[in-house]
């Protein structure tokens, strides 16, 4: 299964904002940028120089890629995606980033980061609609019923999240915590997702 295993707080200090990549310890004092707000290596510490227009709209590709814990080659094959769907290309293409079946599982409160949600989905934890789902890049549709499979229901990891940081679940998804499932009411509106991204510089980067 292909990820970033770049450490994880370097990313955050690399973007200089909370990506939420290590669970509850995001919400935490030994969050690094809240020890450390500045970029990683022997220079991050000192004054950092203009940045052009392109390296503007190369650095928002790059922390939507992290925060959403996708490689290049897919992240522009949403792109591609995108464009190809009537609307707005940037909001396309935060709102199939947001209705992957990893993401929708975070949503719910059933993981305390995307990594660990990506982990559960391909261990065969999730199910969607009545069937077993391990691919977690799976596109969600309104209507999809997300829950934890029978035999998972007791899955440390589930339970500690559930009892973790209390993350509001958003309002294009219900979930009923006694039976552990969820369902997607409708695709997201870009008001009801909080990713912090500019998506209209990720266009404009791929549009060179």
């Amino acid at each position: 299964m292909a990820c970033n295993h770049d450490p994880k707080c370097r990313q955050c200090r690399r973007e200089g904002l909370k990506l939420f990549l290590k669970g509850s310890r995001c919400y935490t004092k030994k969050c690094a940028i809240d020890r450390r707000n500045f970029p990683p290596g022997q220079h991050g510490g000192g004054m950092q120089k203009k940045m052009t227009e392109y390296a503007t709209q190369l650095r928002e590709k790059q922390k939507m890629k992290r925060y959403y814990r996708v490689l290049e080659k897919p992240f522009h094959n949403y792109l591609v995606e995108a464009e190809r769907r009537r609307g707005v290309t940037g909001e396309n293409l935060l709102v199939l980033l947001e209705l992957r079946l990893d993401n929708v599982v975070y949503r719910l409160g059933l993981a305390a980061s995307r990594a660990q949600a990506r982990q559960i989905v391909s261990h065969g934890h999730i199910k969607v609609n009545g069937r077993r789902v391990n691919i977690a890049s799976y596109i969600t549709r309104p209507g999809d019923q997300v829950s934890v499979h029978e035999d998972s229901r007791k899955l440390p990891s589930v339970l500690d999240s559930l009892r973790g940081t209390g993350r509001r679940v958003p309002d294009w998804l219900s979930f009923d915590v006694n039976s552990l499932s969820g369902k997607v009411l409708a695709a997201p509106s870009r008001d009801q997702i909080d990713a912090p991204v500019e998506e209209q510089l990720i266009v404009e980067y791929y549009s060179r």
